[in-house]
């Protein structure tokens, strides 16, 4: 049985344990969405103030939505759309302070505020992304940022 600690010191130090845990998850399962479906659930169980975390994946260039916490979200995005396929499309993590203030943004949630999404790169390949909501404008920063790809980049070995 795995159990998720919680840590009350740094962000930094925080994101360090999350990280171990998820290698723990996930180092003796190949299966994608039995992955990524503990990956959503411990991200969702670590981070606070957000209100969606989940992974699009990469179906012909478009982002089908995979798994996920949260309300019910949008299934489909194209590359290239909202912040999510902008991500996508420029393989580069982008941190959104204010959702409203983004070109194009796609509401699946009105409450949300802020966004932060990560592109899942393998061997150069987009093979999704993932995306975290908050209803707080301004809730991700460089550590967030950093440590998330961080996450990300230990996820896509196992994916």
């Amino acid at each position: 049985m795995f159990v998720a600690e919680k840590y009350t010191g740094s962000k930094e130090d925080g994101y360090n344990l999350v990280i171990k845990q998820l290698k723990a998850l996930i180092e003796d399962e190949n299966d994608q969405i039995a992955n990524l479906s503990n990956a959503s659930a411990l991200l969702n169980q670590f981070l606070d103030r957000i209100n969606w975390v989940g992974f699009y994946l990469n179906r012909d260039n478009t982002l089908v939505l995979g798994p996920f916490q949260g309300l019910p979200a949008c299934v489909r995005i194209e590359f290239g759309k909202g912040v999510c396929g902008t991500a996508a499309k420029e393989k580069r993590t982008l941190v959104v302070p204010d959702v409203h203030q983004f070109p194009g943004h796609i509401a699946c949630d009105p409450a949300s505020q802020s966004e932060i999404v990560v592109p899942l790169i393998k061997n150069g390949e987009v093979l999704g992304v993932l995306d975290i909501d908050s209803p707080e404008k301004n809730r991700f920063d460089d550590t967030d940022k950093e440590k998330l790809e961080e996450f990300v980049s230990v996820l896509i070995q196992y994916i």
